[in-house]
This record gives C-alpha cells, structure tokens and sequence, in this order.
C-alpha cells in the first residue's frame, strides 16, 4: 500500500515536472510578445511625442523668425551654397542666454539650408557659432576671428564687440574673398555686406518715452554696457536726445559707461574725492600704500557710485541686461525707493524681475531671428546675391502688464 503511493507521487511529479519544462515555453510565449508589444508602444509614443514637441517647437521659432524683415532674411528659399560650405558666426560671448539664442537661429538657418538642398552627411553646410569666454572681452574676439579667417569660410558674420578693433581683419577678408556681415552691434567700415540688428535708435526713443510716462519729473541716468560697441552708443545717445529734446523737465543726470567707471573711480579714491564707505572724503591725496588699482573696483562700487552721485534719481536706463540687474540690485543694496529701471534683454532674472515690478519695462530683442537672418545674409554674399543694407530683426517693449501673453511669452527667451 505505502509501495503504490509512492509510486503515485513519483509520477505526479515527473508529470508535472515534464507540465512545467515543457509547457512554460508556450504558455510564457504570449506573455513576452505582450511585453515586446507595450514596448514598442512605448517606444513609437515616445517618437511621436517628441515629434509633436519638434514641430511646437518650430511654431514658435517661426514667431521669431516673422519679426525679420525684410521677409527674404528668414528663410533659406534660394540659397544654393556648394556642398561642405563652411559659415562662421562670431558673437560678443559664450554660453550667455541672448547669444545661446543666436547659435540657435544660426543653426536652425543652416538646418534649413541644408533640408532646402537635400544636402546630407559631409556634403551639409556647416555653420559654427563662436564667442568670447568673457562677455565683450574684445581681444578674445579678434582672435577668434583671426583664427576663423584663417579657415577660411565662405562667409562670416560678427556682432563687432568695438566698432575700431576689426578693421585689420576685414580688410584680410576682403582680400582673401570672405564677406563679411555684421549683426547685432556693427561699425563704420565701409566694406560690410549687411547689418542685421535690432532698430536701436527706434527701441531707445521709446524706451525714452516710456520713461518719461512712468517718473513724470525728477532725473535720470544712463547706465552704458561699454564705450566701444555701436550698440551701446546709439542706445545712450537717442536716449538722451529723446529726453532732452521731447522731455527737458526730466534731465538725464549723467550717462556711465562701465568700461570707463574703474579708472573714473580709483582715480576720485587714490585723490580723496570719494570713499567706498558713507564716511566723508578727506579731500587730500591718499598714500601710495593705501592706493587702490582699477582692477580693485567691482561692479557692486560702480552701481554704488552712480546712486551715491545721484541720491535723487527717479530713473534708471541701462543699455543690456548686465546693466539692468545692476542696477535692480544697487537699488535694492542702498534702499531707494521710486526709482524705475528700464533697459534691454530679457534673460531668466530680468523676467522674473519684471513679474516682480523690479524692472518697469524692457526692450525684449530677437536673437533668434538674429542668427538666423545673420547666416543668410552671410549666404547671399558668398554667392554675390543682392544684400539689404540693413535687416530689422524686430524688438517687443514688455512690462508686468504683457509679460504673460502669448505674444511676448513666444519672444522670451
């Protein structure tokens, strides 16, 4: 009896040992191709989704790119550049938020190029966007320019950080059959294909305006990114015609340009005109071991002396976006009240400083379609097309009460 139950559990195992081995495969099969199944599912949702925030994407780079004008400027139609054409984009820096704005209009420009000719692979027009580590740092941008030239592109296009410090290099290009196309800040020389920029003279006699609108009396100043680049100089000079001329009753105080406030100020503390502190100046020559150097002045005294100079400005207009959170700070840093800061760009902490109501408005550019308008003017004069003198790339003026509609949210960047 206990011989045939054994015997009974043996085979109940051997059968269900043979169910298990032989029988997983096919009963697993299904449960495998279910699992292959939502992973491709997965996969092609994830294709599409991508796909979907591409083309979203590209909406609203067409924004941009609607804003430049003439119309030719922000499209490829008819830009019929050699397979393995090579174009160099030459900004004032690196990595900053406007000009990673530029590399991307110029690389988008060179995507469409390329899709407009079926080029692929090595036959793709290549376009590089190159800058100086430090922002303005002029030296850096000529040799990158130098270097640039030297391999010789079909065509370049520069924002020129000093309107007298490239002419060198021009006259290189023109020899060696290089156009040369200026976009955001340009000079006087006479040999420029085009100059793609934002309307600065129009953008400052607004910004003028709605400055005046906003402090009705009282006086302003004039805060400069650099006393070299083009831009930085008509964004001044229109700004203080517009005031003096449409608005006496609201003096411009005085107009300051970074680049030069070092040695105006080392200069006034070495003499004893001005101290760092709220001490009075001792009015006498300090000691040359007491002696401050230029390079010992940081951007936080500049700001400080500016507002100490002008303890009852009610306006500040700045000229980039450095400037502008320079002087959002200084204000908050010596607690003055009802001073209204306005200026250019439109970084993440210039837009969270407008939402605050720290900045009352900015001129809010178009880098995008900048580059992009850049690398077809560069491509119209290396194939000796017609150029426009001047292509507007367009501009918003936004303040706390617009920031968030679509129009605007389509042109931060």
């Amino acid at each position: 009896m206990k011989k045939s139950r054994f015997t009974a559990a043996l085979c109940a195992a051997i059968i269900l040992g043979v169910c298990a081995s032989g029988c997983s495969g096919k009963s697993g099969q299904p449960v495998q191709d279910a699992e292959k199944a939502e992973q491709a599912a997965d996969t092609e949702k994830e294709s599409v989704q991508k796909e979907d925030k591409k083309k979203e994407k590209r909406k609203e780079d067409q924004v941009k790119l609607d804003a430049v004008s003439p119309s030719a400027y922000n499209n490829a139609d008819g830009i019929a550049l050699e397979k393995g054409a090579y174009i160099s984009v030459i900004g004032k820096a690196d990595g900053k938020a406007f000009w990673n704005e530029v590399k991307k209009g110029a690389e988008q420009a060179a995507d469409d190029i390329n899709e407009t000719l079926g080029y692929e692979g090595s036959d793709k027009v290549k376009v590089t966007y190159n800058g100086p580590s430090e922002a303005e740092n002029v030296d850096e941008q000529v040799n990158i320019l130098d270097e640039e030239l030297a391999r010789y592109p079909v065509a370049v296009a520069i924002a020129i950080a000093d309107a007298k410090a490239c002419e060198v290099q021009f006259d290189l290009a023109a020899e060696n059959n290089i156009p040369v196309v200026a976009f955001d800040s340009g000079s006087d020389y006479k040999g420029l294909m085009a100059m793609v920029s934002t309307d600065n003279a129009a953008s400052a006699k607004e910004a003028a305006q709605h400055m005046a609108e906003m402090i009705k009396t009282g006086s302003v100043v004039v805060i400069s990114h650099d006393s070299r680049s083009k831009t930085a100089a008509v964004r001044e000079q229109v700004f203080a015609e517009t005031m003096k001329g449409e608005y006496p009753d609201i003096p411009v105080a005085g107009i300051y340009r970074l680049d030069e406030m070092k040695k105006i100020i080392s200069d006034e503390v070495n003499k004893g005109e001005y101290r760092f502190d709220d001490a009075e100046p001792s009015g006498t020559e300090l000691p040359d071991e007491e002696k401050i150097r230029e390079e010992d002045v940081t951007q936080e005294n500049i700001i400080d002396y500016i507002l100490k100079k002008n303890p009852d400005v009610k306006g500040c207009y700045a000229t980039n976006g450095e400037t502008v959170m320079m002087a959002v700070k200084g204000i908050e840093r010596m607690n003055i009240e009802d001073a209204a800061v306005i200026g250019y760009d439109a970084d993440k902490d210039e837009v969270q400083a407008v939402k605050d109501g720290k900045v009352a408005g900015i001129v809010v550019q178009n880098p995008f379609g900048m580059g992009y308008a850049s690398v077809i003017a560069a491509s119209r004069s290396a194939l000796g097309m017609a150029n426009e003198a001047y292509v507007d790339t367009g501009y918003l003026w936004v303040t706390r009460e617009n920031i968030e509609s679509k129009k605007v949210r389509q042109m931060l960047y």
